[in-house]
Parts: structure tokens; C-alpha cells; sequence
């Protein structure tokens, strides 16, 4: 990982886009920074395109989709996709109304048989795994299952390998974020996700232009993410998940969490040619 500084000007100034994870790159403590906050109002505001990808259930997601200034929120890694959608009152009522859009990539009957067999691994897990407990925001997941390990309570490492491997050997893909052990059914992932947002908002091919986007991110279930762009950044938190990880971001930032989304943020606005009127 090289330090952000050396992001090379000319990369920077091809992006035109921004994906980021949510837990521990844009929160601290599941609460977003303020730095953070303004940093995704500053991207939008100089026509970036910007979209969160987060294992982080859809109805945990739906408020901060509302009032985020992104154009996406892709939640339960790839598998939903939450935007807002700005629609002009009536004639009689001019005021504009917000409602948001919700997508999957999953048909509604294979949603519901694999919820059905999600649960029954979730007992499992519970049963089998000493410490183990579902996520509080589990009641909010409509197509994974999430298992804490370090959001309200701790699971030592050996218990975060026995979580994962009954989710494996149940056929479901396993995933350890920063705070959480998420699994599900499906060939959906982050770097899938994050495709289908870019395909459906934008009509753009991300694989034909991973250089435009830049993608930041902090734990071992971003690892598609970084193995897939070139323009790939860990927040300094990262190196807690170092020996995990296979796959390394590009550059990491001197700040944690917020802040060093923040740094992102600065690196690829200063790079950007000035407008003039």
C-alpha cells in the first residue's frame, strides 16, 4: 500500500466516480463523520458521480439513501440498490416530493427461498458457534444474514472462522466486514453490485473504465473492490485486516475512517481543472 500522496495527478484526474464502503471508511461507531458527510456533498456538488456499497442491510440503508447526497446506496453486498427518485408535486401542490426506489438483483420468488434457508443456517450458527449472535440491524435484511463480531459484541477469530465456514458449507458465500460475518445466497458480491449500479444509473460499462472510478474501503469484504481497481484506497484502518487480506488496496491515507475518506476526497477535487465562468 502506498500512501495517498503518491496517487499519481494524471490517474486522479480521470475520475469521474466514486464508490465507497460505509462501516469504519465513511462511520465511526456506525455514525458518519461530519468530515465524511460534506466530503460526499462536495463530489456531488462538482458532478462526481458517487454511490455507497455496504453489507449493511436495505432498511438499516433506507434513511441515509433519502439523505445522503449520493446517487446510490448498494446494500447487503450488491444485492439491493436504494435511490431516491425527486418527483414535482401537482398543480395544486408545487412542492417536490422524494420517494425512494428500491431495486434487486434477485427475482422476489428466489428472495423469499433463500430468506427460508437463511434462517435455518442462522439457527445453526447460533446453536454451534459459542458467543455467536445475528446483528442487531438483522430485522432489516431481506436477502443476507449477518453474524457481530465486533459491533456490540466480540467473537474471537476462531469463532469467525466456524461462522464462516457452516455459512460455506451450506453453499453460501461468506464475507467478514469490519464489524460483521455476512452471508448469503447468490452470485451477487460488491464488485457485482457495483456494475449493475453503474450499468443501471449512468449506462456506463465499469469494466471498461475502472480507471474513471476510484473505490475506498477498509476491511477483508472489500477485497473484489480492491483487486478490481487500480484507483483503490483504504482508509488508515485498514491495517488492522492486513494479514487477511489477499488482495491490498493500491494507496491508504493517513487518517482513519471519515477523515481519511476525507483525504480521498480533497486529492481527487484538487487534481480537478478549475472551471472558469
Amino acid at each position: 500500500m502506498h500512501p495517498l500522496k503518491t496517487w499519481p495527478r494524471q490517474a486522479i484526474q480521470r475520475i469521474t466516480g466514486v464508490f465507497t464502503d460505509i462501516d469504519d471508511t465513511l462511520t465511526t461507531d456506525g455514525a458518519i463523520t461530519p468530515d465524511a458527510l460534506a466530503a460526499l456533498g462536495d463530489l456531488k456538488a462538482a458532478g462526481l458521480a458517487v454511490m455507497a456499497i455496504t453489507g449493511r442491510p436495505v432498511g438499516w440503508s433506507e434513511p441515509f439513501a433519502k439523505s445522503w447526497p449520493v446517487d446510490a446506496i448498494v446494500a447487503e453486498n450488491g444485492a439491493v440498490m436504494l435511490q431516491t427518485v425527486h418527483q414535482k408535486g401537482s398543480r395544486g401542490n408545487p412542492s417536490m416530493g422524494c420517494l425512494l426506489s428500491k431495486s434487486y438483483q434477485q427475482d422476489a420468488a428466489t428472495r423469499c427461498t433463500n430468506f427460508a434457508r437463511m434462517q435455518q443456517v442462522a439457527q445453526r450458527v447460533l446453536r454451534e458457534v459459542p458467543g455467536a449472535v445475528l446483528a442487531q440491524d438483522s430485522a432489516g435484511r431481506e436477502t443476507d444474514m449477518a453474524v457481530d463480531h465486533s459491533e456490540f459484541t466480540t467473537l474471537p477469530p476462531e469463532g469467525i472462522a466456524q461462522v464462516v465456514a457452516i455459512m460455506q458449507s451450506e453453499g453460501m458465500h461468506a464475507t467478514v466486514s469490519s464489524i460483521h460475518i455476512n452471508g448469503w445466497f447468490g452470485t451477487h458480491n460488491k464488485l457485482a453490485g457495483a456494475r449493475w449500479a453503474a450499468r443501471t444509473l449512468f449506462g456506463r460499462d465499469l469494466d471498461a473504465e475502472r480507471h474513471a472510478w476510484v473505490f475506498v474501503g477498509d476491511s477483508t469484504n472489500d477485497q473484489l473492490m480492491f483487486e478490481a481497481f487500480a484507483n483503490s484506497v483504504g482508509v488508515a484502518n485498514v491495517r488492522r485486516f492486513e494479514p487477511q487480506l489477499s488482495h491490498l488496496p493500491r494507496y491508504i491515507t493517513d487518517g482513519e475512517r471519515g477523515a481519511g475518506f476525507a483525504e480521498v476526497v480533497q486529492a481527487v477535487l484538487a487534481a480537478r481543472p478549475v472551471r472558469t465562468p
